[in-house]
């Protein structure tokens, strides 16, 4: 089986938790086992979203999953990235795996958007679904299911 691994960063943003648990559903859907990989605070937010673990049923402390990464571990990198801290953690998780990868860049100030955009792209060759958002997941589901329709090709 395929396994795949989701970042998730300070979950501040409120479209980052139901994209995770919307992204692990399909991801589920396209024969990967999921892990998500959070801080302690988002941690909390997808034990309270899907408490009888429906999508998300492998979770993992990112300081400690970070510690014990080896390359090809995961065939499949997928990070939400809105803000720098997101950023830094996705580039070190993708120069370890080695592994397919993709980011979702969101933010509702433009000018970040950009800049994160930009830094990944200076850093990685990974695919970025970006949109300007923070509250409405709808625009970032929309370009999330292009992109992974693309990755299953």
């Amino acid at each position: 089986m395929k396994k795949a691994l989701i970042l998730l960063g300070c979950p501040e943003a409120p479209a980052q938790t139901p994209m995770a648990v919307y992204a692990a559903y399909k991801l589920s859907g396209m024969g990967y086992e999921v892990t998500v990989a959070s801080t302690p605070s988002a941690m909390k937010l997808l034990e309270v979203t899907d408490p009888q673990e429906y999508y998300v049923k492998n979770k993992i402390d990112i300081e400690s999953c970070i510690n014990n990464l080896e390359a090809r571990d995961f065939d499949l990198l997928l990070g939400f990235v809105h803000k720098d801290a997101a950023v830094s953690y996705f580039v070190t998780f993708y120069h370890i795996l080695n592994t397919k990868s993709m980011a979702v860049v969101f933010e509702r100030d433009s000018e970040l958007l950009e800049k994160f955009i930009e830094d990944l792209e200076e850093s990685t060759d990974a695919t970025i679904v970006s949109a300007r958002a923070y509250h409405n997941p709808t625009p970032l589901r929309v370009k999330f299911d292009r992109a992974i329709e693309q990755l299953g090709d």
